[in-house]
């Protein structure tokens, strides 16, 4: 068995970066995520931190299966998910439902599937970044709680099956906002003054002054 297992989320890739690496390199795919929040009202312990809760997906029972079963006879494991937030997070959790060790664990990152780039990546690995893996889980979090709590406002007062997320809700309310204001807005008529000023040897400048007047009658008496 290979002394290397490298992990990568496409499984077009797989085969092109193995051919890279060489006999010593097994290189397989997650077929992208392999853990998520569940589906119930317990994905999220809010009282304590909004800790969440993942559970390998159906779809990738099987697969964590044959990876699990190929990193333990192997000796180092490349993660080589995505240079990216969802990458970082899929690294993150891979290494979490296989049961990865610190010291057999390295992260990778290439961004083009050249053998320069791959071997680049393998003579320069790191840690998993958290920050990253921390932003990709608050936004997966804020999905989760605002969909759970808004959705079903929105199949008792407008339709079933309408969806509200952490994005759109808030530039819904933006708009709605600012079409209230709009609509809210009373016009008012000002009067503003400007003025071409002979300033000699043919030249004039141009000026404003910079107040309005609220009615003709003001605007006049300036003028005069």
């Amino acid at each position: 068995m290979a002394k290397n297992l490298v992990i990568v989320e496409s499984p077009a890739k797989a085969k092109t970066i193995e051919g890279y690496l060489g006999k010593d390199f097994t290189v397989k795919s997650s077929f992208g995520h392999v853990r998520d929040l569940p589906k119930d009202d317990k994905a999220i312990d809010v009282k304590n931190r909004f800790r969440p809760r993942y559970e390998v997906t159906d779809d990738k029972k099987e697969v964590v299966a044959q990876l699990r079963k190929l990193a333990r006879e192997a000796d180092i494991i490349w993660l080589a998910t995505d240079d990216d937030r969802e990458g970082e997070a899929i690294s993150w959790h891979l290494k979490e439902a296989l049961g990865l060790k610190d010291e057999e664990t390295k992260r990778i990152v290439f961004r083009e599937i050249t053998k320069s780039a791959i071997l680049n990546a393998i003579q320069s690995p790191r840690a998993i970044d958290l920050d990253l893996v921390n932003a990709q889980q608050a936004r997966r979090i804020l999905d989760r709680l605002v969909g759970f709590e808004l959705s079903p406002i929105l199949w008792k007062k407008i339709k079933m099956g309408l969806s509200a997320g952490r994005v759109q809700s808030v530039a819904v309310r933006l708009v709605v906002e600012r079409e209230r204001e709009i609509e809210a807005f009373e016009a008012k008529s000002s009067y503003k003054i400007t003025a071409i000023f002979d300033v000699g040897r043919g030249k004039t400048m141009a000026a404003e002054l910079p107040k309005n007047f609220d009615t003709e009658e003001a605007a006049v008496v300036f003028l005069q």
